[in-house]
């Protein structure tokens, strides 16, 4: 698809292309390219902007809808809005995937559709309209995407995470805890990427990436419950 399709979606005009373009690529895709066609830089200094950026509508959003609430609290329901996996089902409903320049080892390993990659994608277009349009319009962009997220969190609560639901599923029947290992780690020092294993009795049942180790881990252990007919979903 063409970025302007994505403006459309949005329901806003970049003044500067070459940020949106900047959001949309994969460090992998820069690997596999030569100049002059190659592009300036991935979306991970985007990312990285991206991501204080959606923490501080968030934060201000919860602050403010709920007085009630303490800040542990406040913190734990933060963390379930701003974590990949949320974060990455709004980059699917933006159809972000397939606007993501990849590598073709990248591309070919499902990365349009991986957690990690989806998750960075939304973050880098949220910091690409910061640059562009200011503070008030990704402000409204991160609520109107977000919006559903967190209403259902703010009504529901907060659901265990993955790599917590695997480790009760398998002291429930007894079984020796899960091993988490790290398989690899790259990137600047500012956008860290880690990619981790999750062991059952030595055998690997689930990978996930991610710019945490944590994030990596619940990717991995999320991979383990579907692989294991676990629901996923209360």
């Amino acid at each position: 698809m063409k970025p302007h399709e994505l403006e459309r979606k949005l329901g806003l005009r970049f003044k500067d292309r070459k940020l949106l373009d900047q959001a949309l690529v994969h460090p992998s895709y820069l690997n596999e390219l030569r100049a002059p066609s190659k592009p300036r830089d991935s979306y991970e200094r985007l990312e990285f902007l991206g991501d204080s950026v959606v923490g501080a509508v968030i934060t201000g959003e919860l602050y403010q809808r709920c007085p009630d609430l303490n800040e542990g609290d406040l913190t734990k329901i933060r963390s379930s809005l701003v974590r990949g996996r949320t974060l990455a089902k709004v980059a699917r409903q933006l159809e972000l995937g397939s606007y993501l320049k990849l590598g073709k080892g990248e591309e070919s390993s499902g990365g349009t559709d991986r957690e990690s990659n989806l998750a960075a994608c939304l973050e880098a277009l949220i910091g690409a309209i910061f640059l562009d349009h200011g503070f008030d319009t990704a402000r409204k962009l991160v609520l109107k995407t977000m919006n559903d997220d967190l209403e259902a969190v703010l009504s529901e609560g907060v659901t265990e995470d993955p790599k917590s639901r695997l480790q009760a599923m398998i002291q429930s029947k007894g079984g020796m805890p899960p091993f988490y290992r790290l398989v690899d780690s790259g990137g600047p020092d500012h956008a860290k990427n880690f990619e981790i294993e999750v062991l059952m009795e030595d055998k690997v049942m689930g990978r996930g990436r991610g710019k945490r180790k944590l994030e990596a881990e619940n990717e991995a252990a999320q991979e383990a419950l579907r692989r294991l007919n676990i629901s996923t979903v209360h």
